[in-house]
This record gives structure tokens, sequence and C-alpha cells, in this order.
């Protein structure tokens, strides 16, 4: 049935809102200083004490600044901790801008090529739609990076510095997000009209041009380039000539295919193998899978794997309970509850169900502080620069991992016989709007 708000209502609300005089105490310090700010709650810094019992020997920290690249430098700040314990280099970066130069590349063809197999349904179909929506966007998955990272390497940060455009990416987003777009109305028609000749002519001429546009605003990648670097003891080290491919195998212990996307999606039925298809950046790259466990097995994993000397890569929602200038990640931050006098509690799979939950960010796992088998809280390197958290480290609570920790990714050995056995299942195709995208 409909309702429509009446006058007497209204009065009536209004008398209830100004019956409690502590309404009104409230209503002045949250318009002076801001809900969060009037809700901030003290007493998490008596609980986060920035003291881990296992914590890898880290120190710099990089910056996305305004990009969506978060996967993208989680990634490489887990391969670049594999280099730096491997090379005595805790200091040493790899290039963002490098990598993100051919995820544009890959991630217009199979935007293309998604554009092509759904010219059949009208512009509105939710498909159709989910892909002209991700057209140009810079977020992304682990299995992305990685794919990138097989088919292309890595460099050095100083082979492929930061540009204007990698570091803000907005107005280069949307001029690719608009060129792709007119693109594809071009790809529809001459594949309704079953040209296959002149699609092949059209695709070929469209990545061209998204080519140049990247080539433009963000340079041409290095094809070889000199690894000069001084390590922690101040030993020098040259090598010359290298590709970016040849520098990763020779230089990262790794094998990145032995790793796998822990999920934890209460929305979804546990124990099974899913598959984010529409996401996937590379053709023939790695698929975006997602192994879906209870939240104790990513917990056991990812301290497994720190206890080796290995950073875990893990997906989560940062902006709930988040204070950049402290860096606490804490569910108890901010008592907005308390402050409206509100109940909004939901439940982890009620909140990715109504979208009120999901994976807006990626940050590295580098600590973990645990009392006689009992998680306290976890060190957590972000990708923000140094000027934020202590410098740029984040100190997470253990209820804040079980609510908003979504993703980890951690060596295939660190899963039980029965998980790894899942892994050679036949993956379940996920939807493009599905609450993992």
């Amino acid at each position: 049935m409909s309702h429509e708000l009446t006058l007497q209502e209204l009065a009536e609300f209004s008398q209830d809102f100004n019956a409690n005089p502590k309404n009104q105490v409230i209503a002045r310090a949250a318009g002076r200083s801001g809900v969060l700010e009037a809700s901030y709650n003290e007493g998490v810094a008596r609980r986060l004490t920035r003291v881990f019992s296992t914590e890898l020997d880290t120190d710099n920290v990089t910056n996305q600044k305004q990009s969506g690249r978060c996967w993208l430098f989680s990634t490489l700040n887990v391969l670049r901790h594999n280099f730096g314990q491997k090379n005595k280099a805790k200091n040493f970066t790899l290039s963002q801008s490098y990598n993100f130069f051919w995820d544009k590349l890959e991630r217009a063809n199979l935007f293309y090529e998604k554009v092509i197999e759904t010219a059949d349904k009208p512009l509105d179909d939710r498909e159709v739609r989910s892909y002209f929506d991700f057209a140009g966007h810079d977020g992304g998955q682990w299995h992305m990076a990685i794919s990138l990272v097989k088919k292309y390497g890595v460099v050095p940060s100083y082979a492929m510095p930061e540009s204007f455009n990698t570091s803000a990416t907005a107005g280069f987003a949307q001029a690719l997000a608009d060129k792709e777009r007119k693109d594809a109305l071009v790809l529809r028609k001459l594949a309704q009209a079953g040209d296959t000749e002149g699609l092949e002519k059209a695709r070929k001429q469209f990545l061209n041009e998204v080519y140049r546009m990247t080539a433009i605003a963000v340079g041409e990648p290095p094809k070889t380039f000199d690894l000069e670097f001084r390590d922690d003891d101040k030993g020098y080290h040259l090598d010359k000539d290298l590709t970016p491919v040849a520098f990763f195998n020779k230089y990262f212990d790794v094998d990145l295919d032995d790793y796998v996307v822990l999920t934890n999606a209460p929305d979804h039925e546990y124990g099974k193998l899913y598959h984010l298809g529409a996401e996937d950046n590379v053709e023939g790259g790695s698929p975006i899978l997602f192994l879906n466990v209870p939240m104790e097995y990513l917990e056991r994993a990812a301290v497994s794997q720190l206890k080796d000397g290995e950073a875990v890569w893990f997906g989560n929602d940062v902006l709930r309970q988040m204070d950049r200038k402290t860096g606490y990640l804490d569910t108890d931050l901010y008592k907005l509850d308390e402050l409206f006098d509100v109940d909004t509690s939901l439940t982890k799979a009620e909140r990715l169900a109504t979208g009120m939950g999901e994976v807006s960010h990626a940050m590295t796992l580098v600590g973990v502080d645990e009392d006689q088998g009992e998680i306290r809280q976890w060190k957590v390197e972000n990708s923000w620069g140094d000027k934020s958290g202590s410098k740029g480290y984040y100190v997470m609570s253990q209820d804040w991992f079980k609510e908003y920790v979504y993703e980890v990714v951690v060596h295939k050995q660190y899963l039980t016989k029965d998980q790894q056995a899942l892994l050679a299942s036949t993956p379940v195709e996920l939807e493009p709007w599905d609450s993992l995208a």
C-alpha cells in the first residue's frame, strides 16, 4: 500500500524529536564536527597497540593517489616483498604504471569481445549494461594483476615511473570509456550484420587507437632495462639489458599459479569454486576464481603464510569503520547507531545481498598479533602513501577482519585436502553484477 506523508505525521515526528533535550545537544555536536567525528570512539586506541607477534621486515609504502589501482599496488607489494627478502632490499619498489599500461590494452580487448558476444542482446540488457559500465574502469582483482605479470613481467619503479595520468586516472578513464562505448556500437552493428571481415578490421583499428591513447597518457613501456640497486647492507647490484619477463623469472621466487583466492561470501554456498568471467582481463590469462569457505579458513591460512615470512593480499571494504589519520580499522570505531539511536546492524550475508557490503579495496597483510593462538590484531600495509595511518601502515582488529574482509590470497599449501580438491572442480559462473564483482 502507498503511504503519503501528512503534515500531522511530520508534526508528531518533530514533537518526538524535541521531547528529548539530548537530541539538541547531539545535533549541535554532529552539525559542528560531522557525524563520524561526533561518534568517534577513543577507546579503540587503547586496544590497537601496533605491536605484533609476527611481523615482516618492511619499511616504505607506495601511493596509488587518485586512482583505483589498489588491486595492482597490493599485488606488486606482495611481489616486491618477495624480491626484498631474497635480495635484502626491503625498500625496492616495482612500477605500477608498467602493468597499468598493459591492463588498458588487455581490458579493451576483452571489452570488445564481450560486446561482440552479446551483440544480439538489447543495450538495456543487464549483462550488456554491466560491460558498458565497466568500460575504462580502474578497479580489479588479484587474478587480473597476476595475468598481467605472467604475460608482461614487471619492471622496477624507476624504469617506468608514475605519471600524472596514472596517479590521477579520472580524465584518462573517462576518455577511454567514451571511446570504447562508441566503438561498441560499431562492433554491435557489424556483428549483427554478420560482417566478420569488417568486424575484425574494426576491432584491430580500435585496439590500435587504444594503444595510441594509452601511450600518450602513460608513456610506452620499456622493452628492456638495467636492474640497478643497493641492498640493505649498501651492496651494489647491476644486471644489464633485462626484459620485464626475464626479470620476473630470474629474480622472483614465486609461482603465481600456486596461489588461491579464498573468499568469505556467506551469501553464496560454501565449499564451491566460483568464476567471475565478466572481469577476466587477459585472453588466455588466469581466470578470476574464488574458493568460498567459512571465515576461520581465511584466518588460519593468512596467519600461516605470514609466519612463513610471506605477505598476504586481501580484499576488503575499507570504507567501513576506518580512520585515515590514525590508520585504525575497528568495528567499534564510529558509534553511529548510538549517535542516531537506531539499529543498522546486518549480518555479513545480508550486507552482501543488499549491496551494503562490497570489496572496495585491496591491501597487504604484513603482520599479525596473537595471544596463545587467539588473533588480536593485524598489521596492514596500505597504498595511500606515508601520510595516512602510521607512516602508511594500518592496524586492524580481529573483529574488523571477520566483518569486512572478504578475500585473502594464499599459497595452496595452506588449504585443506578437501579444499585443494575443489580447485579442480568445475566453477560456478557468476553474473557480472554478483556481490563478489
